[in-house]
């Protein structure tokens, strides 16, 4: 299972991703490991995701979440969050 997901920092940044481990990455967000993008922000909390079968599929939504119309999700999430 693949899952394409969004975290907040403390600070307020958000990051899109994809993962087969959701918790595994995120201790990895919050470690600091494997993301440059993700060290800027401290205590990295899932605020939404999204589960696929195929990784192809989580790719495509992961890319349109990082689009202009995915980019209003998140903030609509944000605001939930």
């Amino acid at each position: 299972m693949f899952t394409v997901y969004v975290i907040k920092s403390r600070e307020g940044y958000m990051y899109t991703g994809m993962t087969e481990d959701i918790e595994l990455r995120l201790k990895q967000h919050n470690e600091k490991l494997l993301s440059l993008w993700t060290k800027r922000g401290n205590d990295w909390k899932l605020i939404y995701k999204e589960e696929y079968e195929y990784k192809t599929e989580a790719l495509k939504r992961e890319k349109w979440f990082k689009t202009g119309v995915g980019r209003e999700k998140i903030k609509q999430i944000k605001q939930g969050s």
